[in-house]
């Protein structure tokens, strides 16, 4: 199995001026524990289950290019890029410098942005959900455009390039993979199958099943393996330690999380594990965890526990 570790949280305990060293140890440790890539949320505000816009956040591009510095076999990304925050030729030409810095380990995780918050307060703009998912159609073929053409062209309702040179080229052939972030039916996961290599939901068995099978339907209508779209799967884990702990979490959980209580993994590992073995046969490939109180110690434990599967 292969498996991931996003970074959601930079409320470390720590002076501002040591604070890249813990993220970057954070790091190091999932590397060294087996996990196959590391992430990070691309927010400007901390959201507010972690504690909102006073606390930390570091932004994602160059926290991934220090990342990409201090290791060495671990896929870097953001899960995921809002649309909104950088015209898709930029952002195209940020990844693939991450490519090139990392010698071949950029991912590209996009999606359609939700934060209304910090775009108010920084001054982006937040257009209605349709017209995002339209900028986000268009700016998956231009970034894939860049990736992959020597001078594309393209010319949208939202955006446009001209004979744009993105040089040095991208280590990877054919460019980092990219992720579309969300499990919209209608356009997201269309969106997933007319263009992305990667998707990410969230969800408990039943809910990855079903989305699974939309993907499936979708890469029908546009004539595309279904085979060629990894599916990955975001969840919260929480490793406890007896069937008590594990009861109190998931009355906690139920009461602060209500319907998002499937984006949430709970238990001792023997019940991680037969979870994760059910969420595999129901379609989810690729597993990402991420644990915001938890420290390099847990991050080892969840490495060897995986690497039991």
């Amino acid at each position: 199995m292969r498996f991931g570790l996003q970074i959601p949280n930079f409320t470390l305990g720590v002076p501002d001026d040591r604070l890249f060293e813990e993220v970057a140890g954070i790091a190091t440790t999932a590397e060294e524990s087996g996990y196959d890539s590391v992430w990070v949320m691309d927010h400007f505000y901390q959201l507010p289950p972690l504690g909102g816009p006073a606390q930390p956040m570091l932004e994602a591009y160059t926290l991934l290019g220090a990342l990409g510095a201090r290791t060495e076999r671990v896929r870097l990304g953001t899960l995921v890029t809002g649309v909104t925050y950088r015209s898709p030729a930029l952002l195209a030409k940020i990844v693939t410098t991450l490519d090139v810095i990392t010698s071949g380990r950029a991912i590209l995780g996009i999606g359609a942005a939700w934060h209304d918050v910090e775009h108010q307060g920084l001054g982006f703009e937040f257009p209605p959900a349709g017209e995002r998912l339209d900028r986000l159609e268009e700016a998956v073929q231009i970034c894939r455009a860049m990736f992959r053409e020597e001078r594309p062209s393209f010319a949208g309702r939202h955006y446009r390039i001209e004979e744009a040179w993105n040089v040095p080229r991208p280590v990877q052939p054919g460019g980092p993979a990219i992720m579309i972030g969300g499990g919209g039916e209608k356009r997201t996961l269309r969106l997933v199958a007319q263009y992305a290599d990667m998707c990410n939901v969230t969800g408990d068995v039943e809910g990855i099943r079903h989305k699974v099978e939309v993907l499936r339907r979708h890469c029908d209508d546009v004539g595309r393996d279904p085979a060629e779209v990894l599916v990955t799967r975001m969840s919260t884990l929480v490793l406890t330690d007896s069937p008590e702990e594990t009861e109190r979490t998931n009355e906690f959980l139920r009461n602060v999380a209500g319907d998002a209580v499937g984006a949430f993994d709970v238990g001792e590992e023997h019940e991680i594990l037969e979870r994760v073995g059910e969420l595999q046969e129901a379609g989810a490939e690729y597993f990402i965890f991420n644990m915001p109180t938890s420290g390099v110690d847990k991050v080892r434990r969840v490495g060897e526990l995986a690497a039991k599967l």
